[in-house]
């Protein structure tokens, strides 16, 4: 068997052990395109309006977020790794989520998107300057995929505290005393949606931007409907990349449910989570660590109940892992910390949750009563 077979088989093996509990079965998804357009290599931005951006400026400092730019009608976010800025809000009526923004490796792959799409490369308004194709995926959700001119420089950082472990004394004649301060962002790092058109939306990210998924989740018992969830990441070759950049599960409604932005490390997001509690800010769900993508996390609402993420010490996949397979369950969500909230999953019997149950049920779209059941099911197992 040559080197690269087993080194293959030896990054399968180990994804399967830490991850699910097997790989997929013959004929089931498999998790990337043949073919695909383009293949994108990050999540650029996110963009988001909201009625108050005084407010929200606010609540972006307090959780670690810098200034980029800021204008009347909008307000650009960063971390303090160079690149591009990771969240857009500008001012509009309501608190909503518009649509996310991907890296192009270069801007020919911009012109080839266009040309298969019928749309066209325009100028984008993010700071530095730079190009975009605006698309809409199957969901509905408005996607650009942008090159940028000119990337921000990056700013100081919350330098790692140095940890003592077992017989490794790395520290000796110095104390720990991290500071209770905001949680400094260093970059995005994924955002997770929801849609009815599932198998859709993740045939469309797979097959225009090259995206491969990392691990999906079934439904207990319906395995052979196919997956109800997926973890998707960027394809970089053998360059490692965030477990998933892209989350989408099944359910009755289309829409934002959380974003997440990486940190230095757990004290970072203790620290920090102390500095928000103490500001009236609401904890969604944790401290924890996660199974799917291993990151330590926790879930935060800013004031218009928007749910955001602090995380660290994520997973990094090459291209070789293949998906890996596993039951949905709220369970299965984390190695450990506190039960995952209602709040966090959605659980309550909201009006527009009952409408959403019900246009879904109605609709032509991937929902139906035996896989509501399953959602459900799933989510107090």
């Amino acid at each position: 068997m040559s080197e690269t077979r087993v080194h293959r088989a030896d990054v399968k093996t180990a994804h399967q052990d830490l991850h699910s509990e097997r790989g997929a079965l013959r004929g089931e998804h498999p998790g990337r395109s043949r073919n695909p357009l383009i293949k994108v290599v990050d999540l650029a931005w996110l963009e988001f309006e909201k009625p108050d951006l005084d407010r929200a400026e606010v609540f972006a400092r307090d959780f670690g977020f810098q200034i980029a730019a800021r204008t009347d009608r909008e307000l650009w976010l960063r971390g303090t790794f160079a690149g591009s800025p990771c969240m857009v809000i500008r001012r509009g009526r309501t608190s909503r989520f518009i649509g996310p923004a991907f890296h192009a490796p270069e801007r020919a792959d911009l012109d080839r998107l266009a040309r298969a799409t019928g749309t066209c490369v325009r100028d984008t308004d993010v700071p530095g300057g730079g190009a975009a194709v605006d698309l809409l995926d199957p969901s509905g959700f408005p996607v650009r995929v942008v090159d940028c001119d000119r990337a921000l420089s990056a700013l100081p950082e919350q330098r790692p505290l140095l940890l003592n472990s077992g017989t490794d004394h790395r520290r000796t004649n110095a104390t720990q005393r991290p500071p209770r301060e905001p949680s400094r962002i260093q970059r995005l790092g994924h955002v997770v949606l929801e849609t009815r058109l599932f198998a859709r939306a993740l045939d469309w990210y797979l097959d225009t931007l090259g995206m491969i998924v990392s691990d999906f989740l079934f439904l207990d018992g319906r395995r052979d409907r196919g997956p109800t969830m997926a973890f998707i990441r960027c394809d970089r070759g053998s360059v490692p990349a965030d477990h998933h950049t892209l989350a989408m599960h099944l359910g009755p409604g289309t829409g934002y449910v959380h974003s997440a932005y990486q940190v230095t490390d757990l004290d970072s997001i203790a620290a920090g989570g102390e500095y928000l509690a103490e500001r009236g800010y609401r904890r969604s769900w944790g401290i924890g660590r996660h199974i799917q993508g291993s990151q330590l996390f926790d879930y935060w609402r800013d004031p218009d109940r928007l749910m955001l993420e602090h995380f660290a010490d994520g997973d990094l996949f090459s291209c070789d892992v293949e998906p890996g397979w596993a039951p949905m369950s709220t369970s299965g969500l984390a190695q450990w910390g506190p039960p995952a909230t209602r709040d966090f999953l959605g659980a309550g019997p909201s009006p527009q949750r009952i409408r959403d149950v019900i246009e879904a049920l109605r609709g032509d779209n991937e929902m139906d009563l035996t896989r509501l059941l399953g959602l459900l099911k799933a989510a107090n197992s």
